[in-house]
């Protein structure tokens, strides 16, 4: 039997298929299709330290190869989060992720002290790369400086695996990797969305209420492949890819290039199964490959 485990730190996956933040919303979206406890990980939607309504709709729209979002990070903030959602979804089976949001460095650190408490909580995965929030978010994300800050910041009062989230909307994203592996990242995850917009040619009249929004889905797959490898090549600490990974041949892909684990997103909008059919096709192309553990594969990219 190919062995599926792969270690973030000092998290331990059952297998590296995890979802995405913002896709599946706090983990058990998918019940009526497949049980959670078969994936490695999720990476539940985006926490603030307060309410945040989002951005106005319409805040999706279908383009050419993908989707662009600008929700906006809507969520009822930690406290409700901790007395409403959280007892409900330790019992899922497999490791919660909390995708941490700031506007400020001050709130970034309050949220993860408040999340650090959390038993069941092993990681947080520090998103500093949203492009959909008129303050903090990718503000954080687009220079070493305040991505040094932000994570120095989390890093002293976090005390368990902490994940960066990186933005692939800057002019080197390596060096951006090696800067919060300096200043503490456990991880890092790439890449977020790329900042793109959509129009309607008849009304004239964009498709977001925002003009523009987060580009995801498979358009996205060459780039965000191309930068995994990069950031692989560049820093000692895991890395965990995604983007337009829609089979299990994509996230192979982006293992042989320097991915840990990897995580799914606009895929489960097409198919909500993906993710299973993912863990299935892996351990196929293992047993076809004569690979005993998939983390043989990572970095694996022959030339």
């Amino acid at each position: 039997m190919a062995k599926l485990s792969v270690d973030i730190h000092a998290l331990n996956l059952k297998n590296p298929v995890t979802m995405a933040s913002g896709t599946f919303g706090y983990g058990d979206a998918c019940t009526d299709f497949f049980d959670p406890a078969l994936l490695g990980a999720v990476f539940i939607k985006g926490l603030t330290l307060k309410n945040r309504d989002g951005n106005a709709y319409p805040r999706m729209a279908e383009t050419t190869g993908g989707m662009l979002n600008s929700v906006g990070l809507q969520n009822k903030g930690i406290s409700h989060f901790i007395s409403d959602i959280y007892p409900r979804i330790i019992k899922l089976g497999t490791p919660i992720i909390a995708n941490v949001n700031g506007s400020t460095i001050e709130e970034y650190v309050e949220l993860s002290t408040r999340i650090n408490e959390l038993e069941h909580i092993p990681a947080i995965e520090l998103n500093i790369s949203c492009p959909n929030v008129k303050e903090g978010g990718m503000a954080f994300g687009v220079s070493c400086p305040s991505a040094i800050a932000v994570t120095e910041a989390v890093r002293a009062v976090y005390k368990k695996t902490l994940i960066v989230k990186l933005s692939p909307n800057v002019t080197d994203i390596a060096g951006m990797a090696m800067a919060v592996e300096g200043a503490g990242a456990d991880a890092v995850s790439l890449v977020n969305t790329f900042l793109g917009m959509a129009l309607d040619a008849e009304s004239r009249k964009p498709l977001l209420s925002t003009i523009t929004g987060g580009l995801s889905g498979p358009a996205i797959k060459p780039i965000a492949l191309r930068m995994v490898w990069q950031v692989y090549k560049a820093v000692k600490i895991p890395v965990i890819g995604m983007g337009g990974i829609m089979n299990a041949a994509d996230a192979i892909e982006f293992m042989l290039a320097g991915s840990a684990a990897v995580q799914i997103g606009t895929a489960c909008f097409v198919d909500p199964m993906v993710p299973v059919k993912i863990i299935r096709g892996m351990e196929e192309y293992m047993d076809r490959h004569g690979v005993q553990e998939v983390s043989e594969l990572t970095g694996a990219m022959e030339k």
